[in-house]
């Protein structure tokens, strides 16, 4: 690990200054912010990130670390910890599918460190970015290339791709609040704004070394997940090479309305297998206003899965996908 400064965050106005004069952002940054340091410490020892200073913005978790239930919905401090959600009582009750994705994620020791937003702006797994002797990486050296393209890609993702990364989204939490609608508050040098979860993530466009819209210096201070007569009977399905401490090879997030056996409403995400997180609204019109037979579970993941562009050793994900999603689904009918 190379030399770094440290230095603790007082509060949001002076963050912002800081964050201007700096330049702090997402690609290249001298200063990134630091909240549990799940992820950030582990690239930093594996010098694929070398900032020169870390602010600490752990201070802010007093306003900005709590859990809410809204009438209108579920709010969560982005410096809540990933531990602390996944066990409270009203998002257990009211929003299971957070809760399962939550569990399901990292290990005991990591849940208790991490927090919400750095858990969704987390970096890919893809171990040609995360081992800088590869020197055709676009994420990690723009303009090099895709080591994965011809290389070992099993895990990597065939939903969003295009030639300049097939790195695969490896979060949970990002796939339910994809499904979910969710919003994030955000906070910067311009002040603070609120956007749809959807657009957080960019797709790679030739650019995947610029991961997210954030602007220089913001961060999230808190994730906003609306009510609805779906959120209850909801679930997360995570597939994985092992039962614990592992990524997805492939997930579904299922939010489900039922009048009688006919959908009234559903929300799907994909997870495991798409560059960011991915929603599959087409597979939802196919769905509403149908009974939720398995044969229209299936006809459902079809269309979920068929723009999958595979590369290789990837080839198999595209059925996965269908088979989880087709479980997902019928586990959340049951529910």
């Amino acid at each position: 690990m190379r030399p770094f400064t440290y230095e603790r965050a007082d509060g949001l106005a002076e963050l912002a200054r800081r964050a201007l004069q700096t330049g702090q952002g997402q690609v290249d940054a001298e200063v990134q912010f630091l909240a549990g340091g799940t992820s950030l410490i582990d690239l930093m020892k594996l010098d694929v990130l070398r900032p020169r200073s870390l602010v600490d913005i752990t201070p802010l978790a007093a306003e900005h670390g709590t859990v809410e239930l809204r009438p209108d919905g579920l709010r969560i401090g982005a410096l809540a910890s990933m531990a602390s959600v996944a066990v409270h009582p009203g998002v257990v009750e009211q929003y299971p599918a957070i809760a399962e994705s939550l569990r399901l994620a990292a290990s005991a020791q990591l849940r208790n460190m991490a927090t919400i937003g750095g858990n969704l702006l987390q970096r890919t797994r893809c171990p040609y970015f995360r081992d800088p002797s590869w020197t055709a990486c676009n994420k990690r050296l723009p303009g090099s290339g895709c080591a994965a393209l011809d290389g070992i890609n099993r895990n990597h993702a065939v939903l969003g791709v295009d030639t300049s990364c097939i790195a695969q989204y490896p979060g949970d939490l990002g796939v339910v609040l994809a499904a979910l609608d969710a919003q994030v508050e955000l906070a910067g040098p311009r002040g603070a704004r609120r956007v749809p979860f959807s657009t957080l993530h960019r797709p790679p466009g030739g650019q995947p070394h610029v991961e997210t819209t954030l602007l220089p210096g913001e961060l999230i201070t808190e994730v906003a997940v609306p009510a609805g007569a779906w959120t209850r009977r909801s679930l997360y399905l995570k597939i994985r090479d092992r039962a614990s401490y592992e990524f997805a090879i492939a997930s579904a997030a299922v939010a489900l309305d039922l009048d009688g056996e006919t959908v009234r409403s559903v929300r799907l995400g994909i997870g495991g297998m798409a560059y960011r997180p991915w929603r599959a609204a087409e597979a939802e019109a196919a769905l509403t206003g149908k009974p939720l037979t398995e044969a229209n579970a299936e006809a459902a993941a079809e269309i979920a899965l068929r723009d999958a562009v595979t590369n290789g050793h990837n080839a198999y994900k595209p059925e996965l996908g269908r088979r989880t999603l087709v479980r997902a689904l019928l586990q959340a009918r049951a529910m």
